[in-house]
């Protein structure tokens, strides 16, 4: 038996992905832009008009990843002035980090100040996390099961979704937060133990997206709550969540 299970593993080799810090990604892949310095205020405001869900300021050129679908009409629109690298590295514990200006060219790093002493003390080896969608759309859900995956398996880091919230440490939520998940993800929070820790996943969860403006909507929840992290994507991708959840927790 024990045969047999080695010539499996020989045949299959490395499923996993060995180093989910520097894991590389497609170029195509669309992550962290980059604005020209020089952008003028007519670009801006040309950019604001391409943008689906406001994200781009008007004046300055500004884009908020929070509010960003990734859709890539700015940069193909002007490529000079916008284009998206592939770092998925984006995920952020203020707001306001999500907010990208006119030549800023560093990586996205998270405000070590802005963790909570007690998230690093009780969750840095085991975070089990319960999984809310809010009214999404399945495709930030579907790449949240592919972070447990065998190919990414943020399990070997304790990171684990769990199916109550009474065995969570944290929700996890997805979704712009349609007005019929409101209470149920209020209940979803009151169950889980204390501390517990927020984190929201993909432009729906963050900004609302698409759905900001919809009657459906009802961001009650978001806007009284404390948010320990931001991860931005449309959908987020699995190694943009799994490296923010090991940065909020100092792995």
């Amino acid at each position: 038996m024990m045969l047999k299970e080695l010539r499996i593993l020989a045949d299959h080799g490395k499923q996993f992905v060995p180093d989910l810090r520097k894991q590389p990604v497609s170029e195509r892949f669309r992550g962290r832009p980059v604005i020209s310095p020089g952008i003028t205020e007519q670009q801006a405001g040309q950019a604001a008009s391409l943008c689906p869900t406001g994200a781009i300021d008007g004046r300055s050129g500004a884009i908020d990843l929070g509010r960003c679908a990734f859709c890539n009409e700015c940069a193909l629109s002007m490529p000079d002035v916008y284009r998206f690298t592939n770092d998925y590295r984006i995920a952020a514990t203020n707001r306001d980090d999500l907010v990208i200006v006119p030549g800023q060219d560093e990586p996205l790093k998270i405000d070590e100040t802005a963790v909570r002493k007690d998230i690093r003390r009780l969750f840095r080896k085991s975070l089990k996390l319960r999984q809310v969608s809010a009214g999404g759309d399945n495709s930030c859900e579907m790449e949240l099961g592919a972070a447990g995956n065998v190919n990414f398996d943020m399990g070997r880091y304790g990171i684990e979704f769990v199916a109550s919230p009474r065995h969570a440490d944290g929700i996890v939520i997805t979704g712009p937060v349609s007005g019929n998940m409101a209470r149920a993800l209020e209940i979803c929070y009151e169950a889980t133990p204390s501390p517990r820790i927020i984190i929201l996943v993909g432009t729906e969860a963050i900004s609302g997206g698409l759905f900001a403006d919809s009657p459906a909507v009802n961001r009650a929840f978001i806007e009284n709550h404390h948010i320990d992290l931001y991860v931005p994507g449309n959908p987020a991708h699995p190694l943009t969540f799994i490296n923010g959840v090991m940065d909020l927790v100092g792995l």
